[in-house]
């Protein structure tokens, strides 16, 4: 790999200055960026300690609704859940743990069509490792991916060989975290993955591999579809595969009669995430700019984020209530607070509504991606999917694994699970 070209002095950024297409300076005065600079920014998280206040603030503030009518979380985020998070929001939970985490990191800016980029870019110390571009999804973040970094990075500290790291770019989607908000249409996931590629020739990488679950998965699908020579193949643990007829039996609620037990469990994940699990996409995909409570409420931003999907939401339940899962209450919290702090509640949502312009069909539908596929299944992700469809999705299917733990936040959730998977994933492709 050549060395990165134009790096900057190191650079703080603070508060919203660093969303606003400027960044500040060792001074504090900001300076302009041309829209299309290829020069890379050094960067550095640092949130004035009077916008913690106003957080913790306003979360004491919070006007309640009535407590839910219904013993179960069939009306939505349950009241007691919320009470929990908010006591240990406004009195236990301390941001500049996962500020220090984040800034013990590499993270650079860069502007690509106008927008800054923001990305957390870790290489390995080892020879030949394998440069891999990881994208989240909504309501995830960069912080999603932080467990990963040491795993991926330097596989022998955790029971991996040395060939078997990873160089990883980790970017912040556009109207997300410390990525540039767009001031224009048109950021969909076709142009994020034109982004990405161009990210990826920044940093002078000659081959590398993409990586996303949720909006991260349909980014890399897009990465694979432009098919540039340098990108080898692509892994996703939320593949777009649902065949036509079961889009149409979905649709008719005509369940077909020859579905494998595979199959069947699946199309009954879907069955019920399109008929109860998408009050957040419709909303933010019709009308996003409708949203200004969860912009000025945290506790309304932590409600709709969470409620993203039944089995989720579920585990963080479990949490609150003091239980031991995958995530601890700081990892929920540091989510949320990242999308507080950064003002990208509405921004982020944008999103869903950018995607419906050029959909031409559903979410989950195949693309007909030709290069190498890697696909990992999880079993509580909206949907687990059958290796029936994942075959006949993927024409170049080169790995497939069913694990026995995980669900949408696969890489926060379970990353020992989720790093070795890459390992085993892309090990033909070194």
């Amino acid at each position: 790999m050549k060395k990165t070209k134009n790096i900057l002095a190191s650079t703080v950024l603070t508060g919203t200055m660093a969303l606003q297409g400027t960044i500040g300076s060792a001074q504090g005065g900001p300076i302009a960026e041309p829209a299309n600079s290829d020069v890379i920014r050094t960067f550095h998280v640092h949130i004035p300690d009077n916008e913690i206040a106003d957080l913790k603030k306003r979360i004491l503030a919070t006007r309640w609704p009535d407590r839910e009518t219904v013993t179960n979380e069939t009306q939505g985020v349950q009241f007691a859940t919320m009470k929990e998070l908010a006591q240990y929001w406004a009195n236990s939970y301390d941001w500049r743990k996962i500020e220090a985490k984040l800034n013990s990191y590499p993270q650079f800016i860069t502007t690509i069509d106008g927008v800054d980029i923001h990305f957390i870019h870790v290489k390995s110390k080892y020879p030949n490792a394998l440069p891999v571009i990881i994208t989240h999804g909504w309501p995830g973040s960069i912080i999603e991916q932080l467990k990963v970094i040491g795993p991926l990075t330097d596989p022998v500290a955790y029971g991996g060989k040395p060939e078997d790291a990873f160089d990883v770019v980790i970017p912040s989607l556009p109207g997300h975290g410390f990525s540039g908000k767009p001031t224009t249409t048109g950021w969909e996931p076709v142009h994020i993955a034109r982004a990405w590629i161009e990210l990826m020739k920044r940093l002078g990488y000659k081959k590398y591999v993409a990586q996303g679950g949720d909006w991260g998965n349909a980014v890399s699908e897009n990465m694979a579809l432009i098919a540039p020579p340098e990108l080898l193949g692509i892994h996703t643990n939320m593949p777009a595969t649902v065949p036509a007829d079961i889009s149409k039996a979905l649709a008719s609620g005509n369940v077909p009669a020859s579905l494998s037990p595979d199959e069947l469990n699946a199309y009954k994940q879907l069955d019920f995430f399109y008929k109860k699990g998408l009050a957040y996409a419709s909303e933010m995909g019709l009308r996003p700019q409708t949203l200004y409570g969860i912009e000025d409420s945290p506790i309304g931003l932590a409600a709709w984020m969470l409620d993203h999907d039944d089995r989720s939401y579920k585990l963080i339940a479990r949490v609150f209530n003091g239980e031991t899962e995958g995530l601890s209450k700081d990892d929920i919290l540091d989510n949320v607070s990242l999308y507080w702090f950064t003002k990208t509640a509405v921004s982020s949502a944008r999103l869903y509504w950018e995607a419906t312009l050029i959909a031409t069909g559903g979410f989950f539908d195949p693309r007909n991606v030709t290069i190498p596929v890697a696909v990992t299944v999880f079993p509580d992700e909206i949907y687990a999917a059958p290796k029936s469809w994942t075959e006949k999705a993927y024409s170049k299917l080169i790995y497939f694994n069913r694990v026995e733990k995980g669900g949408h936040f696969a890489a926060w959730e379970q990353p020992k699970i989720f790093s070795e998977e890459l390992r085993a994933a892309f090990k033909s492709l070194r």
